[in-house]
C-alpha cells in the first residue's frame, strides 16, 4: 500500500474518507440540502483569479500577519469546529498546539469535544471562544463568564444558525450527538475498526463544555431567540474583542459596526446552514468596500488551498480561517497529517505570493489585482 502522503487538501479528504466511518465523514464533509451551496462556494472561489506579475524581486517573502494588534506567523487560523475529536482522539489539542506554534487564533467551538479551559491552555492563549446563543440564553451567558474566567480575550458570536440547517447526509446515517448505536451504525463502525477501536480506547467524543452541572446543550434546540438586544447584552458584559461570525449582508455589517463589535466574519458556515446563501467570497469585497479599509473583516468558508487564502486576502479579508480540511488531515494521519497540510497551505500561499509579485501580506496594496472570471 502506498504511504499516505498529503500533497493537497484533496489528498487529506481522500484519505479521511477511507479512514473514517461513513457517518463521521459525512458529518464533517456534508453541507445543507443538496449541497449546491457548497458547489457554488467552490465555483465562486475558482472564479476569482490572481494576476501574475513579473520581474520583481520576490526572493524574500513573509507569511506573517496580525490580528487585533497581535502578530501571527500566518495570515490564516483555525475556524471553530464542533466535535473535532470525531476525526481522531485528541484532535482539539492537536489544533491547539498548532495554534501555539504559529501564534494564530484557534476558534474553540461551543460544542468542542475538549473543555474550553484545556484548549486555551494547550494553545498558550492563542484561542478565541465561539459562542452559540441557545434556548433562553441562560446557559449561553454562563459560558461567557466561564470563557472570561479561563482567560479568553476574544469572543466570536456565531449568528447564522437560528435553526440548524438540514444536512441530508447526516440524516441518512442517523447522526446524533451523543451517538445512538443501531444496526446500521454498528456495521459502519465495524467496517472501520482502526477508528472504532482507537475511539473506544480513548473514550467516546462528547460535547465536553456541558459535562458539568448547570451546562446543558441540545444540538437541535432553537437558536432563533438571539436578537440585536442579545448582542448589546454581550457587548456590555464582554470586556475583550467581540467578533460576529456569519455575516453575508452589507446592511447587517454596517449595523454591527454601529453596535460596537470589533470585527465581522464573512461566512456561510461552510454552506452547512442555508443552501441558497450567496457565496461569501462574492460578498467579501462588497462588504470591504462599504466598511472602508480599516475595520477588521475576517473570512471563512470553502478554503481549500494557499491560493484560496491569497484570494480572500486580496478580496478584502484581514485574516482567513480554515476549517474542515484540517479535520481531514487529522483523520488521514493524525498530528503529522495536520502539520503536513499546514505546511502545504503555507507553501501554496508563499508560491502564489511569488507568482503575483507580493513579498508581504501587511501592505494595503495587497487587495487589488484580482480578476473576477465570467460565470
Amino acid at each position: 500500500m502506498k504511504r499516505a502522503v498529503i500533497h493537497s487538501a484533496e489528498d487529506a479528504r481522500r484519505l479521511a474518507r477511507r479512514n473514517l466511518p461513513w457517518m463521521v465523514f459525512d458529518y464533517i464533509d456534508g453541507a445543507a440540502g443538496n449541497e449546491s451551496g457548497a458547489l457554488r462556494n467552490r465555483k465562486a472561489l475558482d472564479n476569482v483569479l490572481l494576476h501574475p506579475r513579473i520581474l520583481r524581486d520576490v526572493s524574500q517573502r513573509s507569511l506573517s500577519s496580525e490580528i487585533f494588534g497581535t502578530s501571527t506567523e500566518r495570515p490564516f487560523g483555525i475556524a471553530p469546529m464542533g466535535m473535532c475529536n470525531l476525526s481522531a482522539p485528541g484532535a482539539d489539542l492537536m489544533l491547539a498546539r498548532l495554534a501555539a506554534r504559529y501564534s494564530v487564533p484557534h476558534g474553540v467551538s461551543t460544542v468542542a469535544s475538549t473543555p474550553l479551559e484545556a484548549i486555551i491552555e494547550a494553545a498558550q492563549g492563542h484561542a478565541w471562544f465561539q459562542l452559540y446563543f441557545s434556548g433562553d440564553g441562560a446557559g449561553t451567558f454562563k459560558l461567557v463568564e466561564r470563557a472570561k474566567a479561563a482567560g479568553y480575550q476574544t469572543l466570536v458570536l456565531t449568528v447564522d444558525v437560528p435553526e440548524v440547517g438540514r444536512r441530508p447526509r447526516e440524516l441518512r446515517h442517523g447522526f446524533t450527538m451523543p451517538f445512538r448505536i443501531g444496526p446500521r451504525q454498528f456495521f459502519d463502525f465495524a467496517m472501520h475498526p482502526r477508528w472504532s477501536l482507537t475511539t473506544l480506547f480513548r473514550g467516546r467524543p462528547q460535547m465536553a463544555n456541558f459535562l458539568m452541572p448547570g451546562f446543558e446543550f441540545d444540538r437541535t434546540e432553537s437558536r432563533a431567540k438571539a436578537t440585536w438586544n442579545t448582542l448589546a447584552q454581550l457587548r456590555d458584559i464582554w470586556p475583550g474583542k467581540l467578533v460576529v461570525k456569519g455575516v453575508l449582508d452589507v446592511d447587517d455589517a454596517k449595523s454591527l459596526v454601529a453596535a460596537g463589535v470589533d470585527a465581522i466574519q464573512v461566512s456561510s458556515h461552510g454552506a452547512r446552514q442555508l443552501e441558497a446563501a450567496p457565496s461569501p467570497i462574492n460578498i467579501l469585497s462588497i462588504i470591504r468596500n462599504e466598511l472602508g479599509p480599516n475595520f477588521p473583516v475576517l473570512f471563512d468558508s470553502g478554503i481549500r488551498s494557499g491560493e484560496d487564502i491569497l484570494k480572500a486576502l486580496k478580496c478584502g479579508a484581514d485574516f482567513v480561517f480554515v476549517g474542515r480540511i484540517l479535520q481531514f488531515a487529522i483523520a488521514a494521519r493524525g498530528e503529522k497529517g495536520l502539520d503536513a497540510l499546514w505546511d502545504v497551505l503555507s507553501s501554496e500561499l508563499s508560491a502564489a505570493m511569488a507568482q503575483t509579485g507580493i513579498t508581504s501580506l501587511n501592505a494595503r496594496d495587497l487587495r487589488p489585482n484580482t480578476i473576477q472570471a465570467p460565470d
